[in-house]
């Protein structure tokens, strides 16, 4: 601008225009020295040798999860911003100074293929953002941790060490994970963990998975499976019944394969084993109070003490419960008195009885109802060989077809009874090994056998009633006997051996040539009757030594008979 003009020339404009612009401010844009002059209200003030002070937001001096800790007289490095503002004061920032000088030494890292140490302070989409010393990266969820991790809040405001994944400066973008650095190191654990590995040696480690059939444990870069029967001693129908994911437990290496590098695992290996001397703690016959753990269709499970389990098998359950399921006479958790039956240590079993801790319904009927007592009962079902009667102590005993009548055939005499009928009977035995009771009905009464047979015997000519026609012979009636004439005890002629030529209800006269008590048969015989009744016309009339034949002696005999009826 000329003296004493008002107008200003091209060469002042451009040199005011280069102020404005910065081209006379070479701080602007760049990181510098600064010293605070004081901290007042939300803001510290900092001189950095410019015509003005500049102020920053106290928050940008503050680390993650930590208030700010700045005093008067600090140095500290700032970025300046803007020369100038309409206030006239430096603008400057603290966290662009931090994000800089981070992000000059976070490319180094990433170059060298470097881990970092950042901190976790918030979550975002997909992830969780991590402080690098001032510069903001980006924590896929996924790259947290190894396992998926539910709950990130321990990992919050803690240093970590991360690797970069990827960075981009000029889009400010910086992608980190910690899963890296943890499978690195868990490569390492692994390594040394392998080559250390021996059987029976006690490690600690996480419970990474539950399965049915057991869990896998980390032991810290390796996985060492955990078989359900091996957690305790004691029945464990789920391993979730006594672990969870994330419990921290101590193993005990039972087997371990180097080629495979499969690690099997106990619990229970760690605590004494209950079944070592079991046979003096339980011995057979004895009685002891369990608690019911499992119930199958072939019995329930006892447990004796933790570790030890019994069973017992289901036709030891009840004295006459025989085909119900265990379930209805036993319930889970239930406490019940067993006795010992069997004790197999090798095969880790006991064999149990609970019928036994209970009196012998059958051992009780013989005592109150002996052999030979009648009994009440109700027809509980009939089959095709008997009756079952309902007894007291909710025992059966049976009638069987041979003994409910005296005189009747069983499909006749079970034919007269129906489910239900109350019946009286006689106790004709009892075994109470095999659990069965004999019960008669046609012993109430005398048998009519007996009575008759008393009057007959072996050798009399008796007149009998054909009941029955058969090819065999006939089935006769004597005197309220039953007996029997084969067919070839018919007659002497064999042309008259014929069962036809008889009819029902026909009476024919035969001599008795066995009598049988025990099976109740008599067995008659018309041809010996007719041999008798020839040797004694044969004797009283003639011989045939005489010449005579047999017809002139019966004839004679014949004739004599009737001359003397005529008198």
């Amino acid at each position: 601008m000329k003296k004493g003009s008002n107008y200003m020339t091209m060469e002042d404009f451009a040199a005011l225009l280069d102020e404005t612009m910065g081209v006379a401010n070479p701080f602007e844009g760049s990181v510098i020295k600064g010293i605070i002059v004081r901290v007042e209200n939300d803001f510290a003030v900092i001189d950095v040798g410019l015509k003005s002070e500049g102020r920053v937001l106290l928050k940008e001096f503050a680390t993650a999860g930590r208030a700010p800790e700045i005093k008067a007289g600090d140095a500290i490095d700032v970025f300046v911003e803007r020369y100038e503002d309409k206030n006239g004061e430096v603008v400057l920032s603290r966290e662009k100074a931090k994000r800089e000088e981070a992000w000059t030494l976070l490319e180094k890292s990433f170059q060298d293929n470097q881990r970092v140490t950042g901190v976790i302070f918030g979550r975002v989409k997909g992830g969780f953002t991590v402080d690098l010393s001032g510069a903001v990266a980006f924590l896929p969820g996924s790259q947290v941790d190894i396992r998926p991790v539910r709950d990130i809040t321990p990992l919050l405001g803690s240093p970590q060490p991360f690797q970069i994944l990827k960075m981009d400066r000029s889009r400010g973008n910086i992608v980190v994970s910690r899963r890296a650095v943890l499978e690195e190191t868990r490569a390492e654990q692994r390594s040394e963990l392998i080559e250390n590995l021996k059987e029976g040696q006690i490690l600690e480690g996480v419970v990474k998975n539950i399965t049915d059939y057991g869990a896998f444990v980390d032991l810290g870069g390796v996985d060492g499976l955990l078989h359900v029967t091996d957690i305790a001693w004691k029945r464990i129908n789920h391993p979730s019944e006594a672990l969870h994911i994330g419990q921290t437990v101590k193993v005990q290496v039972i087997r371990f394969n180097p080629e495979t590098q499969r690690i099997s695992l106990g619990i229970k290996q760690l605590d004494a084993d209950p079944w070592e001397g079991v046979e003096a703690k339980y011995p057979v016959q004895a009685k002891f109070v369990g608690r019911v753990t499992n119930i199958t269709d072939y019995g329930a499970f006892v447990e004796l003490e933790p570790g030890v389990e019994g069973l017992v098998h289901v036709s030891e359950m009840s004295w006459t419960k025989k085909n119900v399921h265990p379930g209805k006479i036993v319930s889970t958790s239930q406490e019940v008195e067993v006795m010992v039956l069997d004790v197999d240590p090798q095969k880790r079993r006991i064999s149990l009885g609970l019928k036994q801790c209970l009196s012998n319904p059958w051992e009780s009927f013989v005592e109150k109802f002996p052999v030979g007592t009648l009994v009440e009962g109700e027809v509980k079902n009939i089959t095709e060989f008997g009756l079952f009667i309902g007894l007291s102590g909710d025992i059966d005993g049976m009638v069987h077809m041979s003994d409910l009548s005296w005189d009747k055939s069983g499909d006749a005499a079970i034919a007269e009874y129906k489910k239900g009928d109350v019946v009286n009977a006689k106790v004709l035995d009892v075994d109470v090994e095999k659990e069965r009771i004999s019960l008669g009905i046609k012993q109430l009464g005398a048998d009519p056998f007996q009575d008759a047979v008393a009057n007959v015997k072996k050798g009399d000519i008796v007149t009998c009633a054909v009941t029955q026609v058969t090819e065999n012979g006939l089935e006769v009636q004597v005197d309220g006997m039953t007996g029997f004439i084969r067919k070839s005890e018919l007659s002497r002629e064999r042309s008259e051996q014929r069962p036809e030529r008889f009819a029902v209800g026909e009476k024919i006269d035969a001599k008795v040539t066995m009598i049988e008590k025990g099976a109740r048969k008599v067995t008659l015989s018309v041809k010996a009757r007719e041999i008798d009744e020839e040797k004694a016309a044969m004797a009283e009339y003639g011989s045939s030594d005489s010449g005579a034949s047999l017809g002139d002696i019966l004839g004679a005999a014949m004739r004599r008979a009737q001359s003397q009826d005529d008198k």
